[in-house]
């Protein structure tokens, strides 16, 4: 796993890239300091190819290796990669763990990193929206709280699907992932639009293939 280019936490703990993911958990404590998070949602306004579950990947790693207990969530029910990047398959999930009764035991997995639990996605629902919206996945988001200090989920394109905004309204918070270079200035206001929308709250953005110094804006 460490051989893997995407977790550089993990491959190059001492780079520039890996003191940058340790700064965005600083920023993420100080974003919950009156009240603690306890579920952040990572989402882009557009499609950025897998850099959205790449930054929750690594943020899960620093997170853990401060002593947190951390639980990743695949949220993106339609086109699942979260688990690639820790060499696993995509077996029972978020699909399969909003079924199950209160007293059975969530499908979560090992990522070799301890402190740090991996729900994959699970089987493509019918209507991903649907389920992201239910009484049920409600249920699922406040179990997670209670087994994790942090539950991270990386979600889908903002202004491509109302998944990350359906979700958001049930988690603490929600984190924008831009690419400097990439995402357009229309899909970003389209998406801060569509948060507001929905009463998202939105607790800043990272900003990818930038310099490290701009990594977080808080807003």
């Amino acid at each position: 796993m460490e051989g893997r280019p995407e977790l550089v936490t993990l491959r190059e703990p001492d780079s520039a890239a890996a003191e940058a993911y340790r700064a965005l958990r600083t920023s993420l404590i100080y974003a919950g300091l009156d009240e603690p998070l306890r579920s952040v949602v990572l989402a882009p306004p557009a499609p950025d190819r897998g850099r959205t579950e790449e930054v929750a990947a690594n943020l899960g790693v620093v997170l853990a290796q401060s002593g947190q207990a951390v639980i990743l969530v695949d949220a993106d029910l339609r086109h699942p990669t979260l688990h690639r990047l820790f060499g696993l398959e995509n077996g029972e999930g978020v699909s399969e763990a909003v079924l199950l009764p209160a007293e059975a035991p969530l499908p979560l997995r090992e990522t070799g990193v301890t402190g740090l639990s991996l729900l994959t996605a699970g089987k493509p629902p019918l209507n991903a929206a649907d389920l992201l919206a239910s009484k049920r996945m409600e249920r699922l988001v406040q179990r997670l709280e209670q087994q994790a200090d942090l539950v991270l989920f990386a979600a889908p394109p903002i202004t491509a699907v109302t998944d990350a905004a359906v979700l958001g309204r049930l988690c603490d918070g929600l984190v924008l992932t831009v690419r400097a270079g990439r995402t357009r200035r229309d899909r970003l206001a389209e998406a801060k639009r569509l948060l507001e929308q929905w009463e998202v709250r939105t607790l800043g953005a990272v900003l990818l293939d930038a310099t490290t110094r701009h990594l977080w804006q808080g807003y």
